[in-house]
């Protein structure tokens, strides 16, 4: 089956205008200001007018299994459904463990991804757990990597907070040159993803890598950044001076922020403005893992559950609340992540790239349609495709 989108106006994330774009099986055949529908062919045509057309989101942080269990067994989040993805223009999803890697294991998160993948949109996986040393599927991080093709790096590895194993720097850093190895002789990414906690040492790990190793800073991605206003600056910071990665995460209620919490929105917003790179600037949702609430003595006080969805939120928020132009504000979701964990068919709208798209009212920015390898996951904005269970 070949689908046409007509007459959509086209944010590649970089602005085309008004384009046509022809998908063949899962792939984009070609884009162009007018494509003919000849009646030789099968053709599903799809009315863009009046839509903008974004490259399916990326969502480089994800607990498909669930999360959480930090305030006991009942509260470890459930696994994640596949509309829970879908319905936020996701379509492309890397999976993490999180703070429990003993309940929840890396042959469960291998499992859950290509589940994932057959009910329809792309899944990998980072191996590893807050613990270190890290937990693998084969006892290595690199052999991981490299046997292994849904792995793509290593996390998420908790640092500066109190649930962490308080590793070394040397044994941080041990860390990231295995994953970097692994990446290299695998043809992956090789990205430790970075859990920052909200203690005192802040981004100080990630400097001595830098600073201190011959690692690029491009296979350090350290999350949870906008956490609290000093944790923020102190990533503006590293980004800035060493061109260090830094994620914003995107899954906190925006009316029951925590004390010094920044949106995602706001965060871009203000590292733009004080001088970090648009391409060093990456969102991800904490989807489906738990959030915990702890007093300052570090007990246990509540919990919410993180929403993929929140993703695109944040990304219409710094459109129409911060004043982000469209395809800056779409970089955190598509090219950056797509280049950080080299996926070049992914996070773009190009002949040859995957059938990733996300379809969006002009005036209100809400979703429309959202297709994941050219197969059709969301209409006029209800899921038409559901997971096996839901």
């Amino acid at each position: 089956m070949l689908k046409l989108i007509q007459g959509a106006t086209l944010y590649a994330p970089e602005y085309l205008g008004a384009q046509d774009v022809l998908i063949a099986d899962s792939r984009i055949l070609k884009t162009a200001d007018e494509i003919p529908v000849s009646s030789a062919y099968d053709v599903q045509v799809v009315d863009g007018r009046g839509m903008l057309l974004f490259p399916g989101f990326i969502d480089s942080h994800v607990h498909i299994l669930g999360g959480g269990g930090e305030g006991s067994y009942h509260t470890r989040t459930p696994e994640i459904m596949l509309t829970d993805i879908t319905s936020g223009g996701v379509t492309t999803v890397v999976g993490c463990l999180g703070t429990d890697g003993t309940t929840r294991n890396m042959a469960s998160l291998l499992a859950k991804a290509r589940g994932l993948e057959e009910e329809g949109i792309t899944a990998y996986i980072y191996t590893g757990s807050y613990q270190v040393p890290v937990r693998t599927l084969t006892g290595s991080i690199m052999d991981d990597l490299i046997l292994i093709d849904k792995v793509v790096g290593c996390g998420e590895i908790a640092i500066s907070d109190h649930r962490s194993s308080q590793p070394s720097r040397e044994e941080f850093a041990r860390i990231v040159g295995d994953t970097r190895v692994g990446g290299i002789l695998s043809g992956k990414a090789g990205l430790v993803n970075i859990h920052m906690g909200d203690g005192d040492r802040m981004l100080s790990y990630l400097r001595y890598v830098a600073e201190e190793t011959e690692i690029p800073p491009s296979n350090m991605l350290p999350t949870h950044i906008n956490r609290s206003t000093r944790l923020l600056q102190d990533g503006i910071n590293y980004a800035a001076t060493l061109g260090g990665y830094v994620d914003l995460t995107t899954s906190s209620d925006p009316d029951f922020l925590e004390e010094d919490e920044v949106k995602a929105s706001t965060g871009l917003r203000l590292m733009l403005e004080q001088g970090v790179p648009k391409k060093q600037i990456t969102f991800s949702s904490d989807g489906q893992g738990s959030i915990p609430i702890f007093g300052r003595d570090g007990t246990f006080l509540g919990l919410g559950v993180g929403r993929v969805t929140s993703l695109y939120r944040e990304v219409r928020d710094a459109i129409l609340q911060e004043k982000v132009d469209i395809t800056t504000a779409l970089l955190p979701v598509t090219t950056n992540p797509a280049d950080l964990l080299k996926l070049p068919s992914k996070g773009r709208i190009a002949a040859g790239c995957d059938a990733d798209l996300v379809l969006v009212d002009k005036d209100t920015l809400q979703i429309h349609t959202v297709l994941a390898k050219g197969r059709l996951m969301v209409q006029e904005g209800l899921p038409v495709v559901k997971g096996t269970f839901e």
